[in-house]
């Protein structure tokens, strides 16, 4: 009995032996698989100075706030600017005042001392006017606001605001800057006074002549007439009434 018991336990030993080896390489290999998981895994860090931008992916977009504040500003602005382009045009529909035409018929027949001319002192009859009273007549229209098509002091439009102001003197002109300009007796810049008129080469734009460099006109949408510096050379001069 005893040499079958001292067998038993030398037999039963290696396997009693073995199991712990078998369980502490299992737990290697699970630690070995759990820290290549953590070292391998994918991280996403984005630098502070990056920026949101648009994205898209497959026919789908992802819009940026700054662009969607952008697009809504922008829209407001056009609401604002529709609005006053509203205000300005109800405001030169309801004038009643004396138009261009008024102010010519009424001194085709008589003398260039009705209306605005009487107020500045002049006397004269068409074709012989001062080019000051001209100007002097031109300066009281400042602020007046810009309208598209415009020709009275509800709103001007550059070759409005021309006819307007020469119309009280007798003269008659068309509502359009090139016909304006072959009009008048054309005229070099140093010959040039207050009262006289510039004319941009390309047709697009003209207004009073206002002395040192500077245009009295009406400018563009949103702005008012106005003296300014004369900003290009590409113009020319010419005069009427003589």
């Amino acid at each position: 009995m005893t040499l079958t018991a001292g067998l038993f336990g030398t037999m039963a030993l290696p396997a009693f032996a073995q199991t712990p080896a078998s369980t502490d390489a299992g737990s290697t290999a699970t630690a070995a698989i759990s820290q290549s998981r953590t070292a391998d895994a994918q991280t996403v860090s984005v630098a502070d100075g990056v920026a949101a931008a648009d994205t898209g992916r497959d026919g789908y977009t992802a819009t940026s706030q700054a662009t969607l504040d952008q697009a809504a500003a922008a829209a407001a602005e056009a609401v604002q600017r529709e609005a006053e382009r509203a205000e300005l045009a109800e405001q030169y529909a309801s004038y009643t005042g004396p138009t261009a035409s008024d102010y010519v018929a009424s001194t085709t027949d008589a003398s260039a001392s009705t209306g605005t001319a009487a107020a500045t002192g002049t006397t004269a009859t068409p074709g012989e006017f001062s080019l000051d009273a001209v100007y002097q007549t031109a300066l009281q229209y400042l602020g007046t606001p810009y309208v598209y098509g415009g020709a009275t002091p509800a709103g001007f439009d550059c070759s409005g605001f021309i006819m307007f102001v020469y119309a009280q003197y007798g003269i008659s002109l068309p509502h359009s800057v090139p016909a304006q300009g072959a009009l008048g007796t054309p005229i070099s810049a140093a010959e040039a006074q207050p009262g006289d008129v510039i004319i941009f080469n390309d047709g697009s734009h003209d207004g009073f002549y206002a002395g040192n460099g500077m245009i009295l006109d009406a400018p563009k949408p949103g702005g008012v007439v106005s003296v300014r510096p004369l900003w290009t050379s590409a113009v020319h001069y010419v005069r009427f009434g003589v």
